[in-house]
């Protein structure tokens, strides 16, 4: 009605009476506090399993490597997570209010995250240092609008610029596949240069076999996981323009995609093994959480979408679990 008068909005975008009678303050705060703990944080503990295991598979000494990667994930996805708050309101409102309401808090949580992770790579060597920086880096050019930044520079490249000067380049994060190969590549190099950077271990991949079959294995099973949250998130995607492959090949088709993707990472794992030089206690402990990988794929339409945002990373988790019952 016109005149009804205007109710006064809490911080996190609902009415003041909508919240008295049907969402408890304390529930709204712990399911601000739970998609807070699934975001971030737990990405930042899949990331340090994660390179733990690679570290192990590798055979190099233990080093700070985990943790500085751990505080680097934390970084980029807390930054991530509140730089597309408004357009993730529609797949994840919760931590998109967290985010927008916590935005400043989060960032500064995010710097020094990132700065803690370069002074443990100051004190591991150049190759760590230079390391450390590659997520960040990639993130730029990820998420943020740099390059139509550079209109004029670039047009006489064959940019397409508009009736107003501006120039059509998208973002990398809604470019078709190039969004989630980039995040694979990247985290990819993290999880597998990082032990032999922080331990001084040199990298030659070809005298040292394991390196490049796991690298690749973790590039392909870091696609995985950043495509079946996609699942959740195709209505917002398609209606924001953004081509994800359940945009373009639906549910069934995503499925089908990513099993073959996970039967290549089989084949790599089987080619790390064949080589004898990785630690076969560690490639049982990646295959089992492989096996989870390919169940989260099978049920990616039966899973809620709370589900789809953890689902995926839990296959480290459950690898790391493994490794610690084979008593390493």
């Amino acid at each position: 009605m016109a005149n009804e008068p205007t109710r006064p909005s809490t911080p996190d975008g609902t009415t003041a009476k909508y919240r008295s009678h049907a969402t408890p303050p304390e529930a709204g705060r712990l399911r601000q506090f739970a998609a807070f703990v699934a975001g971030a944080p737990f990405t930042a503990v899949v990331a340090a399993v994660e390179v733990a295991v690679v570290t192990v598979a590798l055979g190099v000494p233990l080093s700070t490597a985990p943790v500085a990667v751990g505080l680097v994930a934390f970084a980029v996805y807390a930054a991530d997570h509140v730089a597309d708050a408004a357009g993730d309101a529609g797949s994840t409102p919760t931590r998109a209010r967290v985010a927008l309401r916590y935005g400043d808090q989060l960032m500064a949580a995010a710097a020094v995250s990132y700065g803690l992770a370069v002074a443990l790579a100051v004190s591991a060597g150049p190759a760590a240092l230079a390391l450390v920086f590659v997520p960040g880096a990639v993130w730029i050019g990820y998420a943020t609008d740099w390059l139509p930044a550079a209109g004029e520079r670039l047009a006489p490249l064959g940019a397409r610029v508009g009736p107003l000067g501006e120039v059509s380049l998208p973002r990398l994060k809604d470019v078709f596949l190039l969004n989630s190969a980039a995040v694979a590549i990247a985290w990819a190099v993290a999880a597998v240069a990082a032990p032999l950077a922080f331990a001084g271990v040199p990298i030659h991949p070809v005298a040292t076999p394991t390196v490049a079959p796991l690298f690749a294995y973790v590039a392909a099973r870091s696609f995985v996981d950043v495509e079946v949250p996609n699942v959740r998130d195709v209505a917002v995607d398609a209606a924001r323009g953004v081509a994800t492959l359940p945009v373009a090949y639906g549910v069934t088709g995503t499925r089908r995609i990513l099993f073959g993707v996970d039967a290549v990472a089989a084949g790599l794992l089987t080619a790390a093994a064949a080589t004898g030089a990785a630690s076969t206690t560690a490639l049982v402990a990646l295959a089992v959480g492989l096996a989870v990988s390919v169940t989260v794929t099978a049920l990616v339409d039966r899973l809620g979408d709370a589900a789809l945002g953890v689902a995926p990373d839990c296959s480290y988790l459950v690898a790391g679990a493994v490794l610690l019952m084979l008593g390493w």
